[in-house]
């Protein structure tokens, strides 16, 4: 379930603001932030905030993972592909993930508005699935 999301400038990636995202004070002591590749060298900003950083490895030319990165890598994905499916759910079923407007207003409405969608939709599949879990009257 999505309970809280942040919208930035669509010419700035998440990585360069990452200190005023986690600075809003809702991530709790020692928890840990699942990131990809591209949030290498913010981990001291991460630290600073008393988060833990699982930030995914990546190889390079000439340097290919170790057996012991690519053990690290696949236990940090296996968290975050619980995230991933998530936006994969709104791209591909919802075709939510694109936004065209202007306006910060108009883009908090419109992806709390997709968030909102996407529970509903969770709900109902859980619904399915597991109806002793919810029971509506």
């Amino acid at each position: 379930m999505i309970i809280d999301f942040a919208v930035t400038s669509a010419s700035v990636h998440d990585s360069q603001v990452i200190d005023a995202l986690i600075g809003k004070g809702k991530d709790k002591k020692g928890e840990h932030l699942l990131l990809d590749s591209a949030y290498v060298g913010t981990e001291e900003i991460i630290t600073k905030h008393e988060l833990v950083p699982e930030i995914i490895e990546k190889s390079y030319r000439n340097t290919p993972l170790t057996e012991e990165q690519k053990n690290s890598n696949r236990n940090k994905a296996k968290k975050r592909c619980r995230i991933e499916h998530v936006f994969g759910f709104m791209e591909q079923s919802m075709k939510g993930l694109f936004f065209r407007g202007i306006g910060i207003v108009r883009a908090k409405f419109y992806i709390g508005f997709t968030n909102l969608v996407y529970n509903m939709c969770r709900l109902v599949q859980i619904k399915k699935c597991h109806p002793e879990f919810i029971k509506c009257n």
